[in-house]
Parts: C-alpha cells; structure tokens; sequence
C-alpha cells in the first residue's frame, strides 16, 4: 500500500505511469500541482486513488492492461475518440485511447488488472478456453451497472484502508476480493466476457464431477482458493460446475464453501486456549465483515460466536 502527497508534476506523472504504463499527463498547472495518492497493488493487480488539483490534459491507452476508472470533476470532460463520456461515470479501456482534461480539480479511482492475468481467470470463469478480453464499449452498461462498480471500489479500497481485508492472492479473503472485482468488472461493461456469460453453460458434469468438488473443498477450505480453482480441480469450467450443484444438490458451491469455512472458524473458536478475537479468526477463514459472520455463526449453531 502506498500513500503520499507530492506538488512537483514530474513526481506526479512518473507515479502515475508506474501503474499505466501508456498513461501520458500532457500539460499540468505547475503553479497549482498538488496530489494526493492512495494505491494498493499485487501482481495482476492494483486499486489506485488520487486527488490531483491543478488544471490538466491526461491521455491514457491501455494496450497490456484492462483498465477502468471514473474522473469526477466539477469543471472536467473525459473523452473516448470523438465522443464525451458521461461525467463521473466509470469508463473501461483494453487499449483504446482516452483522454481526460479538468480545471481545478478531480478525484480518480480506477481499478486495473493485467489483462493476461485477468483473461486467465475469466477463461476459467466462462468455460470458454478461447476467451480474449475485448471491451465493446468505454461506458458502463448504465446505472445500475455504474453504481455496482463504484460500491466494489469503495467496498475493495475501505477493506483494505481499514486493514479488514487485504488483496493478497495467497489469503482466502484476498483471493475472494480479486475474484469479485474483476466480475464487477467484466460485468459492467459491455465485455466479450458479458456476452459469453449469456450463452448456455457446459452440462456436461457427471456426479463424480460433484464429488471431486465436495471433497476438495473440504480438503482446502483453509486455503485462499475459489470456485474458479475448485472447478478446476473437478476438470470443468465454473459455470459447469455451478450447473451441475444446482442439478444434484440444493445448495451452490459458493454456499458449500462458505459452509465449511464457517465450520472451521466454528473448530478454531471452540479450541483456543484463550478467548481469541472473533474478528481475527472470522478473517482467517475469509470474513471480513464481523457483524454478518456473528449473525451466520449464530444462524448455523445457535449461539454468539464469543460464548
């Protein structure tokens, strides 16, 4: 995690195309440079927030990255080739260039992954091995979508501001949280990936298929692993496998994984030598929110977690 403030317009563009790459600030106020820079980033990854006051010209063209971001200023335009953007709305890119100017000052956030990294995982997500990540439009697919990538960025950057979450794919929270942006994502956009979602999923899976999911997740609940690695581990895609839980069982992968974390937090409360703190290890088996593991704690046996 990175914080700092800075005034000098050269530190403000190297940090910027530290994290893209292709990002070009084309002409910043001396005068009245000031920023203010949140960033957090893992490999594949980074959540980036600033506030920049000065008057700027900003291009960016994402080539190697799946880039989305949104520029809120009062007295600011972003544009994707000849056409405005909508103000203050969230705006994604593969490559196609962008360019942003604003007077006085704007708030960024963006969130960006390598575009292998995620092409990778939604290839697994989909089922679909040929899958090339393409966004067919810059602007979210409207509101409902815009808001749901702006609650995912406030969601991911106050998790992980607070030190309730971190974005380690190694931890069960931190593979969960990577998982769950790129969906918001991918999904708020006019993507390739939007589309192949809508065609129908593999039905191919067998009840052996069920099993090898049941049995390796009971196996590796510890561990930061997701649907996407159980799918993998029963040889099928996410969205087959999905199919096939709802087809053999009343309950969802998502649900049996939850089920046996839970479960383990439950192991790991009742053999604590001393009273252990129910936060650290709701967060250990991948909880980050306190009040809604207590209340699914006690749904499932009966009792605060702390008794």
């Amino acid at each position: 995690m990175q914080r700092f403030r800075a005034t000098d317009p050269e530190q403000v563009a190297h940090t910027w195309q530290a994290f893209a790459p292709s990002a070009r600030l084309l002409d910043v106020d001396e005068e009245r440079c000031q920023l203010d820079w949140f960033s957090a980033t893992v490999e594949g990854f980074s959540l980036i927030r600033y506030e920049l006051s000065a008057s700027v010209d900003s291009s960016v063209a994402p080539e190697s990255q799946l880039f989305t971001c949104s520029v809120q200023a009062p007295r600011g335009e972003v544009t994707a080739g000849q056409r405005s953007l909508p103000a203050g709305r969230p705006w994604a890119s593969h490559g196609a260039p962008v360019t942003a100017h604003w007077e006085d000052r704007a708030i960024v956030q963006a969130l960006v992954f390598d575009r292998d990294y995620a092409q990778r995982l939604a290839r697994q997500i989909s089922g679909d091995d040929n899958l090339s990540i393409q966004v067919r439009s810059p602007e979210a697919r409207g509101p409902h979508e815009a808001a749901q990538w702006e609650r995912t960025y406030s969601y991911v950057a106050s998790s992980v501001l607070s030190g309730d979450a971190t974005l380690d794919p190694d931890t069960v929270v931190g593979a969960g949280l990577l998982r769950h942006t790129l969906w918001t994502v991918l999904s708020s956009f006019s993507t390739s990936f939007s589309q192949t979602m809508e065609r129908t999923p593999q039905r191919s899976a067998a009840p052996a298929t069920v099993r090898r999911a049941l049995a390796y997740i009971d196996a590796h609940a510890h561990e930061a692993i997701t649907v996407d690695d159980v799918a993998r581990a029963a040889h099928i895609s996410t969205r087959g496998l999905q199919y096939a839980f709802r087809r053999s069982l009343d309950f969802t992968p998502s649900e049996y994984l939850r089920r046996v974390r839970l479960a383990g937090a439950h192991g790991d409360l009742r053999r604590a030598d001393t009273p252990a703190r129910i936060a650290t290890i709701a967060r250990r088996w991948g909880f980050t929110n306190t009040s809604r593991f207590t209340a699914a704690y006690r749904a499932q046996y009966g009792v605060h977690p702390g008794r």
